[in-house]
């Protein structure tokens, strides 16, 4: 039986002793007898023993049962996307057969790594197919959660049903319950709310209730449980159908052909890398907000929820962080588990309730109490390892970015994924590069006044600096009307930790004015804004709008850009009334003076003043102001 991935292999120990002559074919044949019945595959050994050249000296040699690929020196890739593509279709066969609880556990557990790894490298590469493949997976993945519910409680029923383990000799201590696997199932929150979520075992246990289902040794089964396993069995033949039916209804041949292109654009990205570092900071960041929830309001839908979000940081971690799985790998199990597994409780217990299988009052709460008996021990186990000041979320933070890394990492994811959409980036960096320098120096000057362009916080200018990256990002599309489909992508892409949400929508509109249309504040993205933020809008809209026609040649010969200082009252200026730009690399004769003269005229409208580029002279001696 193959384990689970992540699972150690069992190790087959043996000595082999120096044989000579006959002998050494007879111990060769039993020997590899017994290999093959461990390993299923007999290829190592059956070339070591038809080598036969001499002895064989092999004193306390430990073989582990691994894959062939192992035994031949090469370790066994079982992890990586590539690996848990391919694993979908090889468990997709293997749950054909007769949908087994193991075998659709393994099939959902490939499933929710492939989407958990698709989610993660959406963020920084933008093309469809992460969003296809993941689509696809979540479709099959649903389609088999029903049956899994069903199995993992008929698995609770017999765990908590104390008459029929002493019936079969089960060695296991009351109380007990065994894990049902590496990955437990997801059911649906629609349960009834009939179990507190964050009580003390006082609180919980009715008052008339015994301590748990002890039964004496010979005693007949509950019939509770065997009422309630029926109609368990009735809804699990039910429910194999219906999984059979999405999985012939699944597109194997397009998941092979993902599992093929994939995996290859996914290796272009650094296992370890910063940037999958701040997206886990994210997932944290999430689960970190609904635990505080849970601890809130104590219902089981906040649980519920907590719990998919810690796995979803689990999965970031596991997948591409391969350090700190191993530093955070057991705790981040064992909570998932925990949570889980009270779900599974809650769900159970909700099923009993519909089914109205509970003969008589005793029975009920007998059946309530062994079932909170086995939640208060996970709630407590949870409330030790997560609250406090010492708790795992202060554990996990600490490995995560910190302070001013946030925001330069979330620049850097922001820039990965515009490079893929956007056919000239570098382009795209330049007009950031002199839309800041603009902006800095016409509000050093005093042309923008601090409180409209909310300088105390830096919002406006973050904006800016997005929407100069991703201007361009619309050109995916086709140049035609590039700057509205930039407005589009912009509002669909998640903002990164290390900004604000309205940075990002900011971003957007002032992307979609770059070229095109001048803005206007009748205009359908700025109408329903508050008359200060179309205001800043249309500040740095202006100010990016020039900048673009700074790099209109897509050169980069205008190499920075510097706003003049005013002259003191009494100076006198060459250029009285004017903004005065002066442009390293500018030349009044060329092309891109004639886009900027044409640019200009929208910043020229914000400033109500006329604005004068220049070349910058004595250039290697200038410093910047």
């Amino acid at each position: 039986m193959e384990p689970r991935p992540g699972e150690q292999r069992p190790r087959l120990s043996f000595v082999l002793l120096v044989v000579e002559g006959s002998h050494r074919g007879l111990l060769g044949a039993l020997v590899g007898a017994a290999f093959r019945a461990f390993h299923g595959t007999s290829s190592m050994w059956d070339a070591q023993n038809a080598a036969g050249n001499g002895n064989l000296e092999c004193i306390n040699r430990e073989f582990a049962l691994s894959s062939p690929s192992q035994i031949a020196g090469r370790p066994a890739k079982t992890t990586g996307l590539g690996y848990w593509m391919h694993q979908v279709l090889k468990e997709g066969q293997h749950v054909s057969a007769d949908f087994s609880a193991d075998a659709v556990h393994d099939l959902r557990v490939a499933l929710r790594r492939c989407r958990s790894m698709a989610d993660g490298l959406r963020a920084l590469d933008p093309i469809p197919e992460w969003k296809a493949m993941k689509k696809a997976g979540r479709q099959l993945f649903q389609r088999l959660g029903a049956l899994r519910d069903v199995q993992v409680m008929m698995e609770w029923i017999e765990e908590l049903e104390p008459a029929e383990a002493n019936v079969q000799g089960a060695g296991v201590e009351q109380g007990s319950v065994k894990q049902a696997g590496t990955e437990r199932a997801l059911p649906s929150p629609g349960s009834a709310q009939a179990l507190p979520a964050f009580s003390s075992p006082q609180e919980e246990t009715p008052k008339n209730a015994e301590p748990g289902l002890a039964a004496q040794p010979g005693a007949l089964r509950d019939p509770v449980a065997e009422a309630l396993n029926k109609i368990l069995a009735e809804r699990e033949k039910e429910q194999k159908r219906e999984a059979r039916s999405a999985l012939e209804e699944f597109d194997h041949k397009q998941w092979k052909n993902w599992a093929d292109t994939l995996p290859p654009r996914a290796a272009h990205i650094r296992p370890g890398s910063p940037l999958f570092k701040n997206l886990a900071l994210e997932r944290w960041t999430e689960a970190h907000a609904l635990h505080t929830r849970a601890l809130r309001n104590r219902s089981q839908v906040a649980l519920h929820t907590l719990r998919i979000a810690i796995k979803r940081f689990r999965y970031i971690v596991e997948n591409f962080l391969p350090a700190e799985h191993q530093a955070w790998s057991k705790d981040l199990k064992e909570i998932q588990d925990s949570l889980g597994e009270i779900h599974d409780l809650d769900v159970l217990w909700a099923t009993a309730l519909s089914c109205r299988v509970f003969p008589d009052a005793t029975s009920r709460n007998r059946w309530q109490a062994r079932i909170l008996a086995e939640r208060n021990k996970r709630i407590a186990h949870y409330r030790e390892k997560m609250v406090g000041p010492n708790s795992l979320w202060q554990v996990w933070r600490a490995g995560l970015p910190q302070g001013k890394q946030i925001q330069a990492l979330a620049t850097r994811r922001m820039k990965l994924w515009a490079s893929s959409l956007d056919p000239d980036f570098a382009h795209s960096e330049r007009v950031a590069k002199l839309s800041l320098e603009l902006y800095d120096g016409l509000t050093r000057a005093g042309f923008f006044a601090s409180g409209v362009t909310d300088s105390s916080n830096g919002t406006g200018r973050s904006s800016l600096q997005i929407a100069a990256l991703l201007h361009d990002v619309g050109k995916s599309k086709g140049n035609k009307g590039h700057h509205k489909a930039s407005l589009d992508l912009i509002k669909s892409h998640e903002t990164p930790l290390g900004y604000k949400n309205e940075d990002m929508r900011r971003a957007a509109v002032v992307a979609r004015f770059h070229c095109g249309a001048l803005p206007t504040r009748s205009h359908k993205a700025l109408r329903d804004l508050l008359p200060g933020e179309q205001k800043l809008t249309i500040q740095l809209a202006a100010v990016l709008r020039l900048a673009n026609a700074l790099d209109a040649e897509h050169d980069g010969h205008i190499r920075r850009v510097l706003v003049e200082k005013q002259r003191a009252n009494g100076g006198r200026m060459p250029h009285p009334g004017c903004v005065v730009l002066d442009a390293e690399g500018y030349s009044a004769r060329n092309h891109t003076a004639r886009n900027v003269a044409a640019e200009r005229h929208l910043l020229e409208t914000v400033l109500r003043r006329p604005v004068m580029i220049k070349a910058m002279k004595n250039q290697a001696a200038r410093i910047r102001p």
